[in-house]
């Protein structure tokens, strides 16, 4: 029988430039200038100047983001709408 982790959610904001994030569920897209990313309370998009994740650990739900820290918003929903469930041939080959 497989149990289900339970993460908490935990945003650390440290002068703008450190982002610590906790109950990472999974990453979408992501470049220099915003990372999309699915929590256990939904879907958070950080947007700012030279971001660069430093660590991403799926298994423990955690997230470090360095650069300049502009947005961080919450909304419903996933990032990949199911997507990420199915194998990477599956996502090739449609």
């Amino acid at each position: 029988m497989e149990q289900k982790r339970v993460l908490n959610n935990r945003l650390l904001l440290t002068d703008r430039k450190h982002l610590v994030v906790d109950g990472v569920e999974h990453v979408g897209k992501f470049n220099e200038r915003e990372i999309n990313l699915d929590t256990n309370l939904g879907q958070l998009t950080i947007r700012g100047e030279g971001l660069h994740i430093t660590l991403l650990n799926l298994e423990a739900g955690n997230l470090v983001v360095e650069g300049k820290v502009d947005h961080m918003i919450y909304s419903e929903g996933k990032t990949t709408g199911g997507a990420r469930n199915k194998g990477l041939m599956d996502r090739i080959f449609k």
